[in-house]
């Protein structure tokens, strides 16, 4: 039987002039629907890409400290139109959070169990820093970091430490500073390492137990030593306190607060006030200590800590999992 396709029958009628009217309502009706559809589609294929480019990280920077804890710093770039950002962190066990947006305004957060709701007040990029303490794990004398990374990143290892295994091989290793930085794809990564006095006791263990020599030998090695170290002792004592006199002096010079202020003229004044206590205190002080004495806030101390090491007037250094503020010895432009 043959199939016939039947016109769209038209509403048609005649006027008093005699003129043909004809009633499009449901053809206009479906032109207008088609086109909502198709603007819909090509809307939502415009923003696949949109969504896609947003929130991706920028940059990801680790520093594995002495003991154990990890510092994360890490830039991304989310949609300005955004008024929360929900980022997912590396643990649970968080300390030292500031996430700052343009500007370097400092962003307020709320930490919940392994991730963090930014209030983001538009910023088109955010960058955040965190310590935590649940990427290394210890056993015995090995250290082990483990992580799952989302993007390639780089890792710096503590110093004097050595690398004994690891799963997902580097794409660059260099030496910073004494320190080995890896740079590592994106997956999970697994590597285990040793501090350098570890290997040195294992060694000197080995040693004790292999060890067969006459206890002559042994002895007459011992009074070499003994008679070469006082004959050194002797020869450095004539020139230790000239030696000792000249190294205060130094030291003094390089801490010296009108040095510091000269060079460094464009300093706040409550930066300056930071300085001045620092200073005071024998040239280092526990970020703690300037809370307490300042009355600020953790996150407000952070930033101005963080704005005089980037000016070059202070280092940060961690001690027993607290943030160890010290005065430079020496700074760009000093003469």
């Amino acid at each position: 039987m043959a199939s016939f396709i039947e016109p769209i029958q038209l509403k048609q009628s005649l006027g008093d002039d005699g003129i043909l009217f004809v009633r499009n309502e449901s053809i206009l009706d479906t032109m207008v629907k088609t086109s909502l559809l198709v603007a819909s589609m090509i809307i939502v294929a415009a923003l696949l890409p949109i969504q896609s480019s947003f929130s991706s990280p920028r940059d990801l920077d680790l520093i594995i400290y002495p003991d154990g804890s990890t510092h994360i710093s890490t830039e991304i770039d989310i949609d300005p139109f955004l008024t929360d950002y929900e980022l997912n962190l590396f643990g649970s066990t968080i300390d030292n959070l500031v996430v700052v947006g343009d500007n370097e305004f400092l962003l307020d957060t709320s930490i919940m169990d392994d991730s963090v709701l930014i209030q983001t007040f538009g910023s088109s990029s955010i960058s955040i820093d965190y310590d935590i303490h649940d990427l290394v794990s210890k056993q015995g004398r090995l250290w082990t970091f483990s992580l799952d990374s989302p993007s390639t990143f780089t890792l710096l290892l503590p110093k004097n430490s050595a690398i004994v295994g690891m799963i997902n091989l580097p794409i660059n290793m260099e030496i910073i500073n004494d320190q080995n930085q890896l740079t590592l794809s994106p997956g999970k990564t697994e590597i285990d390492y040793l501090f350098s006095n570890t290997i040195s006791n294992s060694l000197s263990d080995t040693k004790i137990e292999t060890n067969y020599f006459p206890y002559a030998i042994i002895s007459g090695v011992l009074l070499i030593i003994l008679i070469g170290s006082v004959i050194i002792i002797r020869t450095k004592q004539k020139n230790h306190k000239s030696i000792e006199h000249n190294q205060i002096t130094k030291k003094n010079t390089t801490l010296d607060l009108e040095t510091i202020f000269k060079l460094k003229s464009d300093l706040r004044e409550d930066d300056k006030e930071l300085v001045k206590f620092i200073f005071n205190n024998g040239g280092e002080a526990l970020e703690s200590e300037l809370r307490k004495k300042f009355l600020q806030p953790r996150t407000t101390m952070w930033r101005a800590v963080k704005r005089l090491e980037r000016e070059g007037v202070i280092e940060i250094e961690k001690k027993d999992l607290q943030n160890l503020v010290k005065l430079r010895k020496s700074m760009e432009g000093e003469e």
